[in-house]
């Protein structure tokens, strides 16, 4: 191993010492939610500043409060279709677009390029794409949260230049074979990009499970709400009863504090549980994807 300098030490150490405040920013809301959540909601309403441990007693009783309700279920089956259907939509969409873009020789290679990249610095606005979902016909349907930003200038990029890396020779002598496009890039292509597919998966998958905005625009149907947009209606307008509403006044009174902290944690729970499984590719696949082509 190689003798590290002076200024080299210097830097591994305020490096880590910055990483690790980065990482107390990061988790301690986190933190706080999880043991406000859990603890005696007499005690959450009389308290002020970050809850470090759980106050009083620890109870689950806010969960049960928020997961008995048959519009938080009913909104995180909505949120579990939409994200399933919008990721794999998305992943098919941008495999084919980065595949055609990776084509070595291919006809207007820079034009397609530059017109793909304009889009994510310019793009319609608001107004123009709320009246392409309106004569659409997309209102208050699962589609108008699906098909629009189902795919993803820069994500079709970073697979771009991943499948880029892909040797010549393997190509040329598929193409020898008799290959045709279709089966170079699923036969070849894709079992050799498996990591950066999981980072593009995980990438929409957080996008739509994070969305609000569209849902507060393109629905009025309350029966299709995501989840997201009741957590919102919840943290911001206080609309705790609409998702007690089954519950006894006084039981409601009691534990509206943990209601907000319990609604944000039942969201986050699922995102938390899927990334490590996806950890492992993550880093491997944005390397991939970053190197310039």
């Amino acid at each position: 191993m190689l003798k590290r300098t002076t200024g080299q030490k210097i830097f591994a150490v305020f490096n880590t010492i910055g990483l690790l405040l980065l990482s107390l920013i990061f988790l301690l809301p986190v933190w706080h939610v999880l043991m406000g959540s859990v603890s005696d909601p007499l005690k959450v309403s009389a308290h002020s500043g970050v809850i470090l441990r759980p106050l009083g007693e620890v109870t689950l009783g806010g969960y049960q409060l928020v997961l008995q309700n048959n519009s938080i279920l009913r909104a995180y089956a909505n949120t579990i279709l939409v994200v399933t259907a919008a990721t794999l939509l998305g992943l098919f969409l941008t495999i084919l677009a980065a595949y055609v873009m990776s084509v070595r020789g291919l006809y207007w290679k820079k034009p397609i390029n530059f017109l793909v990249t304009f889009t994510m610095i310019f793009n319609g606005g608001l107004i123009p794409t709320y009246m392409v979902v309106r004569n659409l016909k997309l209102m208050d349907t699962y589609w108008a949260l699906i098909i629009p930003g189902c795919c993803v200038a820069y994500n079709i990029i970073i697979m771009r230049t991943s499948f880029s890396e892909v040797p010549d020779a393997i190509i040329e002598a598929a193409t020898i074979d008799g290959a045709g496009h279709f089966r170079i890039l699923f036969q070849i292509v894709l079992p050799v990009s498996k990591a950066i597919i999981a980072v593009i998966v995980l990438f929409y998958a957080i996008q739509h499970w994070n969305a609000w905005f569209n849902a507060s625009i393109y629905l009025r149907d309350r029966q299709l709400f995501p989840l997201q947009l009741v957590l919102r209606e919840i943290v911001l307008n206080s609309s705790e009863n609409s998702i007690v509403a089954d519950a006894d006044a006084n039981t409601v009174d009691i534990f509206r504090p943990l209601i907000k902290y319990c609604s944000i944690m039942v969201s986050i729970i699922p995102m938390m549980v899927i990334y490590p499984f996806v950890q492992k590719y993550f880093v491997t696949g944005v390397m991939i994807g970053s190197v310039k082509g």
